[in-house]
C-alpha cells in the first residue's frame, strides 16, 4: 500500500507542476460553465441535466487528455526504467498512477459544485440526481482514465496516446446512440456497452449493481490491459 502512495504522491506533484494540468482543467470548466448557464438561462429549469448529459462526451476529451503523459512519458524520456528499479511492482505502478488520474478528474470537478449552488438561489433543486450524477461522474471518470491509462501504455508518443484514448472513449461513449448500424438481436448487448447508458442511469439517481459492475469492468480491463503492454515493454 505504501508503494501505491508513493506512486500517486509523486504523479500528482507531476501533475500540478505542469502547466498543461491547469490549461486542461481551465478549458473544461470553461465548457462546462459555458453550456450550463447558456442551456440553463434559455431553458429556465432549476436542474443540471443538460450539464450530465454533456458531461461523458466532454469527458472523452479531457481525460485522454490528462491520461496520455502517464506512461508515455515516462518511456519517451526513459524514466520508467529508473522507476522499476524502486521496490514497486507493476501492480503498485499502475494502481498508482491510476489513482492519480482518478484524483485529477475528482478535483477537475469541484469547481462544478458552484452549478447546483447557484441553483439552489434561484429555485428549487432536488438533490438527488445532483448527488447521483456527481456518483456518476467520478465512476464514468475512474472508467475513461484506466482506458487512457492503457492507451499511453502502448506508445511513446503522448498525441498517439491522446487520440487512441480518445477514439476509445468516444466509441464506448457514443456506441449505444448507433443501435440503428446493429440487428435487434444485438441492440441488448451493444446498448449495455455504452458508458453513457449508464451514467445516465446514475445520473437520475438510481444506483443500480448493474450499472456499478459495468464500470468496474471497463476499469479492470483498462489496468489489465496496461499491465500486459508494460509487461511487454520491460
Amino acid at each position: 500500500m505504501s508503494q501505491i502512495l508513493y506512486i500517486l504522491n509523486k504523479e500528482l506533484k507531476d501533475y500540478f507542476i505542469s502547466p498543461i494540468a491547469y490549461i486542461v482543467i481551465s478549458i473544461f470548466l470553461l465548457v462546462t460553465g459555458w453550456f450550463f448557464f447558456t442551456t440553463f438561462f434559455l431553458y429556465n429549469q432549476a436542474d443540471l441535466r443538460n450539464f450530465f448529459s454533456l458531461l461523458p462526451i466532454i469527458f472523452s476529451f479531457v481525460i485522454p487528455a490528462i491520461t496520455m503523459r502517464l506512461f508515455s512519458e515516462e518511456l519517451s524520456v526513459g524514466s520508467y526504467e529508473i522507476l522499476l528499479t524502486l521496490p514497486v511492482t507493476f501492480t503498485d505502478i499502475i494502481i498508482g498512477k491510476f489513482l492519480a488520474g482518478v484524483v485529477f478528474v475528482s478535483v477537475a470537478l469541484i469547481p462544478t459544485l458552484s452549478y447546483p449552488i447557484f441553483i439552489t438561489f434561484l429555485g428549487q433543486l432536488d438533490w438527488g440526481p445532483v448527488m447521483g450524477g456527481y456518483i456518476g461522474a467520478v465512476l464514468l471518470g475512474a472508467a475513461l482514465t484506466a482506458v487512457g491509462l492503457f492507451a499511453s501504455s502502448l506508445t511513446r508518443n503522448q498525441i498517439i496516446a491522446f487520440i487512441v484514448g480518445m477514439m476509445i472513449c468516444f466509441f464506448l461513449t457514443l456506441i449505444d446512440k448507433m443501435l440503428f448500424f446493429f440487428p435487434e438481436s444485438m441492440l441488448g448487448v451493444i446498448g449495455y456497452l455504452g458508458a453513457d447508458f449508464h451514467f445516465k442511469n446514475i445520473a437520475k439517481g438510481i444506483i443500480d449493481s448493474r450499472d456499478i459492475v459495468y464500470y468496474l469492468s471497463i476499469i479492470f480491463l483498462g489496468l489489465y490491459g496496461a499491465h500486459i503492454a508494460m509487461q511487454e515493454k520491460e
